[in-house]
């Protein structure tokens, strides 16, 4: 068996082992209060299954490194998987400060939804283009990431805290916006699914398009083409014509999965409800019903005090020194490097209002979650479908 086989199989069981994780902290959560001590092994139980999981994402991790002689954290494969380890980790982390298990029952699905949504891209060990041949990429990057997993960690005890203040019988404008950050986990789900499907039909269409230097380029979409790119002109006999032509400046072969993935998930979604004839947030609420919604907001606060500064070391410090070892310049409004911006702002904002003006409880979980949001929209919209340096990902 071969390293990258190894490390194939290392990530397998940390997927497994996250989900397994869930379910036990699920089941302790739910043991009445007369089985105590079960709920206590159960709980247990899933945070060692938890760790275990870790380690063996961790060895992935170690592997593929090795295997490809360079950090696996260059395209949005890699990058992803890293994103749902270091998440698990700063879960660990916390709950040994904390001691608060159900923390797991939102950040190991959550580190699920990530290797599913990862290993949706191209999974092979390519070479590195020139610009991400630096020791500097891999600071940047992995420094980065481990500072919005613990940014992530906010968001996490945000939700759990939300879930419970929130009365999900009683129309809302935060019933509403809680329940659309769970159709949202949904969306993830159909991105899979129908990714997945397509895949096994084989689906392809070959076009042609003009790029926005002017040149002439080929792609190939693996599922029908909703937006067309700049000046296309399909080549595959049979495959589906776009519905609209994209500027130059959209990647619309992207654009194309995203609403596909929207499209998807709104099935899901109305089909869970026609079945099950429950808000999302109705069905998790009865699980925090012992949650120590104090505790759970000091832990969203404390999570943003240590994840801030790694952040910022990561996603503008060493990001500005890689920059300009790569393209000759500290800063030149890319929109990832705007975004990054966009974020750093966000959280600094938080820690002022927390601390100058008192927005604790929900103002200060709602304002978690729309940071999470930020890190996601970066992840996701940004690389995937505007244009720049780094679309490589």
């Amino acid at each position: 068996m071969s390293l990258i086989d190894i490390s194939s199989n290392l990530l397998l069981i940390a997927f497994i082992a996250y989900i397994l994780g869930t379910v036990l902290i699920a089941g302790s959560i739910k043991q009445n209060d007369g089985a105590a001590n079960r709920a206590e092994k159960w709980g247990k139980a899933g945070i060692v299954v938890s760790i275990i999981g870790f380690i063996a994402q961790l060895g992935y991790f170690v592997t593929r490194w090795i295997y490809a002689g360079h950090a696996p954290v260059s395209n949005m494969f890699e990058f992803t998987t890293a994103f749902g380890m270091f998440l698990v980790g700063a879960f660990i982390l916390i709950y040994f400060i904390y001691r608060v298990k159900i923390l797991g029952l939102v950040a190991l699905p959550i580190a699920v939804l990530f290797i599913s949504y990862a290993t949706m891209f191209p999974t092979d060990v390519t070479p590195l283009v020139p610009s991400l041949q630096s020791h500097w990429l891999t600071i940047h990057v992995v420094t980065a990431a481990i500072g919005q997993s613990i940014l992530a960690i906010s968001a996490v005890a945000a939700l759990i805290y939300l879930l419970k203040e929130v009365d999900p019988k009683t129309p809302s404008k935060e019933r509403f916006w809680l329940e659309a950050i769970l159709y949202f986990c949904v969306v993830v789900v159909g991105f899979v699914i129908v990714t997945l499907t397509f895949r096994g039909m084989g689906y392809e269409a070959e076009f042609t398009y003009i790029d926005k230097t002017g040149m002439e380029r080929e792609i190939v979409y693996n599922m029908p083409a909703i937006f067309g790119m700049n000046e296309y002109e399909l080549k595959s006999d049979g495959a589906m014509e776009p519905l609209l032509e994209m500027p130059a400046l959209i990647n619309a072969k992207k654009l194309t999965t995203v609403t596909w993935s929207f499209l998807a998930g709104t099935i899901l979604y109305l089909l869970y409800r026609l079945i099950v004839r429950k808000r999302i947030c109705e069905l998790l609420n009865p699980l925090m019903t012992k949650v120590n919604s104090n505790l759970t907001d000091e832990i969203g606060y404390r999570s943003v005090l240590m994840g801030f500064p790694i952040f910022t070391l990561g996603a503008l410090v060493f990001a500005m020194i890689w920059a300009q070892e790569a393209w000759g310049r500290f800063w030149g409004w890319d929109p990832k490097e705007v975004w990054a911006l966009i974020t750093w702002l966000f959280y600094a904002a938080y820690l002022h209002l927390r601390l100058s003006k008192g927005w604790e409880g929900r103002k200060s979980a709602w304002l978690a979650l729309i940071g999470f949001a930020i890190i996601i929209f970066n992840l996701v919209f940004v690389n995937l479908v505007i244009a720049g340096l780094h679309s490589y990902a």
